[in-house]
């Protein structure tokens, strides 16, 4: 155990002091934030309107596109006689518009349906092409209301708009849009788990694949036995992972409480939203900004918090013992790659499996499932978590999760102890196989 400490303690050390790790760790929250601002403001940046001329020869939609001129798009009427479509589009480019919406006379309004035409250089964007299909489409059932001698004001009026308020159990009211901010926080961690097992997880392949290289293991195994070796670099670069994000923690808390100071919002188990804040909520954006902070509070962070150390143990070991395997087993990282996508594919499938099934049905069998495997479910169980779990369900996660670990470890370890001293050669996955049965 004093050899495995020292161990742990110099690769500690050395990722510690590297100045890359001080300089990410301050600067990291830094950049999500400006990543985030920047997208922000990106989604509020309105695209360019584009021009849109208008041929109808039925003369029925003039009004309904002028009343939605500008709102997605700037609709031009063409005054036109029965001419030919050439004609038109010669029409059209010299006024620069950006292309023709072509009505044709019809004696049944129902025939417009399947014979109206766009013509454009360019393929129009999805939301351009619905709503110009909606406007079509609501004055053509209109009309279709009309000549069956319907009431079309009185059906208007008798169309209801509901605004649900959400309660929660308490009593309490609580925020739409709540279940967002669950899953954003809940993305957040996981995606921050996977990219954690792949740096950190390399991280440990290149240093071994460098000891390899310049021969320094062989002096290092003649006083440390390889299992020791392996462990040791494992655990200690945890460690700073570990420290990394203990650092992001205090600040993400920190940049909370200062908001929740600025905005004036009360924190607590106890604390209740006024009936003021809400109204508010439902008109300003200060009001949304107040109530997402008291929601966020309410949230089990301590959970949270403790599932992401928990699970990035967990899926750290497991990851980087293969990590370790494949650094042991090749000679440079070029020749690593073909054996880094078998590890990197259950990662990529559990983002996935995140954002498209747990987002949708967070305790789903699909979900449950996907967080019981060991190779999944440090991402996918960490993204269940916001939506509270069972704690039997982690429970029995982090078991198999830790129960896979030291099985993994004791395959990878055989793996290990051979290639570190094999130079020159490229080893198959047969080689391995053999590997481990020696």
């Amino acid at each position: 155990m004093s050899i495995i400490s020292l161990i742990i303690k110099r690769e500690f050390i050395a990722k510690v002091r590297n100045k890359s790790f001080v300089v990410m760790t301050f600067l990291s929250p830094l950049l999500f934030v400006a990543i985030a601002v920047f997208i922000g403001y990106l989604s509020t940046m309105k695209a360019e309107t584009k021009r849109i001329a208008i041929h109808d020869e039925t003369g029925l939609f003039a009004a309904d596109f002028l009343k939605e001129n500008k709102k997605s798009a700037e609709f031009k009427y063409l005054n036109l006689s029965e001419i030919d479509v050439k004609a038109l589009k010669d029409s059209i480019t010299k006024e620069n518009f950006n292309g023709l919406i072509v009505i044709p006379k019809t004696n049944d309004a129902k025939d417009l349906e399947s014979k109206i035409e766009f013509i454009s250089n360019n393929s129009p964007s999805i939301s351009f092409v619905e709503n110009t299909q909606d406007i079509i489409a609501s004055k053509i059932t209109k009309l279709n209301l009309q000549s069956a001698k319907l009431d079309t004001l009185a059906i208007q009026k008798a169309q209801s708009k509901v605004n649900i308020h959400l309660v929660k159990a308490s009593g309490e009211e609580s925020l739409k849009g709540l279940n967002e901010v669950k899953i954003g926080i809940g993305g957040a961690f996981g995606y921050l788990i996977m990219m954690f097992i792949i740096i950190y997880g390399n991280m440990v392949m290149r240093s071994v694949i460098e000891e390899k290289t310049n021969r320094i293991i062989e002096i290092i195994i003649s006083s440390v036995k390889p299992f020791q070796l392996m462990i040791g670099k494992i655990v200690g670069t945890s460690l700073a992972g570990i420290l990394q994000f203990t650092i992001w923690a205090i600040i993400g808390l920190s940049l909370m409480f200062t908001a929740s100071v600025f905005f004036d919002v009360n924190v607590g188990t106890t604390a209740k939203i006024p009936p003021v804040l809400m109204q508010s909520a439902q008109h300003d954006f200060s009001g949304i900004i107040q109530m997402g902070l008291r929601e966020a509070w309410n949230l089990p962070i301590a959970s949270i918090l403790i599932g992401f150390v928990i699970y990035f143990i967990g899926g750290y070991f497991l990851y980087s013992s293969f990590y370790a395997a494949i650094g042991a087993a090749v000679d440079n990282q070029t020749d690593s790659q073909q054996f880094l996508l078998p590890i990197l594919m259950p990662l990529i499938l559990s983002v996935y499996i995140g954002f498209f099934t747990v987002v949708n049905d967070p305790h789903g069998t699909v979900a449950v499932v996907f967080s019981m495997i060991p190779l999944t479910s440090p991402i996918v169980m960490l993204m269940r978590i916001p939506f509270g779990v069972p704690w039997w369900q982690i429970a029995i996660s982090v078991s198999l999760l830790f129960a896979t670990f030291f099985l993994v470890v004791w395959f990878a370890a055989k793996i290990y102890r051979i290639g570190i001293l094999m130079y020159g050669k490229k080893p198959t996955w047969k080689e391995l196989y053999k590997w481990l049965k020696y």
